[in-house]
């Protein structure tokens, strides 16, 4: 096949720089010369020019290419294929990996059919460099994706990619399937803040460290996040889910023996399995390991209190006539500064309070002296602000309300609601550890 000097020339210098390879093929014969001499593979075996291109190029692909990619390559090389796919488009490649002295090498094959419609430039480019550019970006932007939903202090999942689970979860349950379970567990670090205040933030942190290192440790098999200062969730499925009970009593257990020792961190815990026939989103499941985590981190005050009580009393922890003595006139001396309102004050080492006979009245509570009382007047407060309350109690217990109002609704004894504007406040014994606790609440 004659080509003269001048378009060879041409041909070369315009294409020599991007491509590591080029032939020039007469379509009909498969005639071809080579204008660019392959750099990357040493021991090409295609002569400068012959007679059948497409047969020996589909022999160096089956010597070089990866065997993953052969099949393509091997149509790129065929005539009916490339007469084919240039019909519909006058350029046409497919990208692959050669094999040159052990190491990958990625390639674009590209066909390119000339202006005559008799001939086609068969070229390959060496696109390693661009390749592994684009997976150093996508490995880039990954991890960024991957920073921006991990907790910072914890190396855990943080509340954005909580936020995006729960979004998930919710899609499913929106579809109304009944084939999925899931459960929610709940954590909170106890005495964060007096951690913090007392001990410095640095151990605050270490102490989040554990507390999220411990919930990992239990609970192997499902994604954990850190939602807020001192809180955590879990989302139970598959092998956590259906040992889900067994693995709350460790953490429980765990995290009791850290407070009885001073070990580690100690956490509040609480569970709620998914209903579908209840549960309309994963909110609804939520708030309830929420209540139960609440309810277990009374059960850890109380069972602080209780052997607190027990080391100085033994076993009989029912409050003592003295103790109840104090109360009483604590109670009165409350009422008498306070000059109205609904009073009550709790003896926190036994759990046993006092509450003011007109609350007993107009609530219809059963009498004015009560163990556990908080347990009880729960049940009075309006379910929609239940986590306002014991928002407001946490804030009191911490330090942090001892002067400030909340508000929420209770129940009275005929059933209608009326809304109470709170003050509480802590008193501590010469220990520092809380003694007492009261109130005065205002109908509004």
């Amino acid at each position: 096949m004659e080509v003269d000097l001048t378009t060879f020339t041409h041909i070369a210098n315009s294409l020599s720089k991007r491509f590591d390879s080029l032939y020039y093929v007469e379509i009909a014969t498969g005639l071809y010369k080579e204008f660019i001499r392959p750099k990357l593979v040493s021991d090409w075996d295609i002569p400068r020019e012959g007679k059948d291109f497409f047969f020996m190029a589909g022999k160096n692909a089956c010597k070089f290419v990866h065997p993953d990619d052969l099949p393509d390559a091997l149509k790129i090389h065929d005539k009916e294929t490339i007469l084919k796919n240039l019909a519909k488009n006058d350029t046409y490649s497919i990208t692959c990996r050669l094999v040159i002295g052990g190491k990958i090498v990625h390639v674009r094959h590209v066909d390119i059919m000339c202006e005559d419609r008799e001939h086609i430039l068969c070229c390959m480019e060496n696109i390693d460099d661009e390749v592994r550019e684009k997976e150093e970006q996508a490995r880039n932007l990954l991890s960024a994706e991957r920073m921006a939903r991990r907790d910072e202090l914890t190396g855990i999942k943080n509340k954005n990619a909580f936020a995006e689970h729960s979004q998930a979860i919710d899609g499913k349950i929106r579809t109304g399937s009944h084939d999925f379970n899931f459960a929610v567990l709940m954590c909170d670090l106890n005495d964060l803040k007096m951690l913090n205040d007392t001990r410095g933030h640095s151990f605050g942190d270490e102490a989040l460290q554990r507390a999220s290192g411990m919930i990992c440790d239990v609970f192997k098999h499902s994604p954990v996040f850190r939602i807020g200062g001192d809180e955590f969730v879990a989302v139970l499925t598959d092998y956590d889910y259906d040992r889900r009970e067994q693995f709350v009593k460790e953490l429980r257990e765990r995290s009791e023996k850290n407070g009885r020792f001073k070990s580690g961190p100690e956490l509040a815990v609480g569970l709620a399995v998914y209903d579908p026939y209840k549960d309309n989103s994963f909110s609804d499941v939520f708030e309830r390991a929420d209540r139960d985590m609440y309810e277990n981190k009374n059960l850890v005050k109380s069972r602080k209190g209780a052997e607190k009580i027990k080391s100085q009393y033994g076993d009989d922890v029912e409050i003592p006539e003295e103790r109840k003595r104090m109360l009483d006139s604590l109670f009165g001396a409350l009422l008498t500064v306070a000059g109205g309102g609904y009073i009550y004050l709790c003896d926190l080492r036994y759990d046993y309070s006092r509450w003011a006979l007109s609350i007993i009245d107009d609530f219809g509570l059963k009498s004015e002296y009560m163990y556990h009382a908080d347990k009880i007047w729960r049940d009075y407060i309006h379910p929609d602000d239940l986590e306002l309350y014991k928002k407001a109690i946490d804030l009191v217990f911490n330090g942090d309300a001892a002067v400030v109002p909340f508000v929420y609704r209770a129940r009275k004894a005929d059933g209608s609601y009326v809304a109470l504007s709170t003050r509480g406040f802590i008193m501590a014994g010469s220990d520092g550890i809380p003694d007492y606790s009261g109130g005065i609440m205002l109908p509004k």
